[in-house]
């Protein structure tokens, strides 16, 4: 894991690869539980004798915005400020889902850090985000998403 003492020395980092995540396991348990939560029971998530007969692979898949929900949890494992009061997800201006994650899958994070902007009492941080899935040639997620982190 990346950890710098303040904002100012994350300015060393625009433009390169923060790092990358442990693996997490996305499993049905998970898929299911975020389905209850949100209300998105569609067969492909959630019904896993149909996928076994009806979908690619024979599995069901996460929802994307499940995967686009792990990214805290990834991120939290590739870089630190130690110096800060307090961090917040501030949204994203782009989030595409690329390739589905089949239950059972292991995904992990990559960050790039693509610029930085003064806001009062800290910063507002760009990055490019990716959820890459074990053994696919493309990841399931590619977002710009935006932070603040308060001193």
């Amino acid at each position: 894991m990346l950890e710098v003492e303040s904002i100012e020395a994350l300015h060393a980092y625009i433009g390169k690869q923060l790092g990358s995540s442990d693996w997490l396991t996305v499993d049905q348990k998970m898929i299911d539980q975020f389905a209850e939560a949100t209300g998105d029971h569609q067969w492909i998530h959630v019904d896993v004798e149909r996928a076994k007969r009806d979908m690619p692979g024979g599995k069901t898949i996460a929802h994307g915005y499940l995967t686009l929900s792990l990214l805290p949890k990834l991120n939290a494992g590739i870089f630190r400020v130690k110096q800060r009061s307090r961090g917040v997800n501030y949204g994203s201006n782009k989030v595409r889902f690329t390739a589905p994650v089949p239950a059972g899958s292991r995904v992990r994070g990559h960050l790039t850090l693509k610029q930085i902007e003064p806001i009062e009492g800290g910063a507002r941080l760009t990055m490019e985000a990716s959820v890459e899935v074990e053994g696919s040639a493309r990841p399931a997620l590619v977002a710009e998403t935006l932070s603040l982190v308060y001193r």
